[in-house]
């Protein structure tokens, strides 16, 4: 189980006592938060893992890291998701060319 589901499950049982209590107040079914749960929330819609995150008061940042992940950003990434392999690649080879081309000046 990966680090923030591991915190999500903590502070569910130490604010909330029960997945059902949490999910009744914010208004998602028990059973999303129970697979969530269950298969790590990498796999849950990020709107549910925001307002799961939200009002637990937990942040969503990670310090340790220098990704920068604004709305442009996910945006982005968001895009990037919808596409097929062949249009993955493209994105992928031509982010590669601009990082060297950045990198040579």
């Amino acid at each position: 189980m990966d680090k923030l589901t591991e915190l999500i499950a903590s502070e569910i049982k130490k604010q909330y006592r029960s997945v059902r209590s949490f999910a009744m107040s914010i208004n998602v079914p028990q059973t999303t938060i129970v697979s969530a749960l269950k298969n790590g929330v990498s796999g849950t819609a990020y709107v549910t893992v925001v307002k799961m995150c939200e009002a637990l008061n937990i942040r969503l940042v990670n310090f340790e890291s220098n990704v920068k992940l604004d709305d442009d950003s996910i945006d982005v990434l968001t895009k990037y998701n919808l596409l097929d392999n062949m249009g993955q690649h493209t994105v992928k080879t031509v982010l590669e060319m601009e990082l060297n081309r950045c990198k040579n000046k």
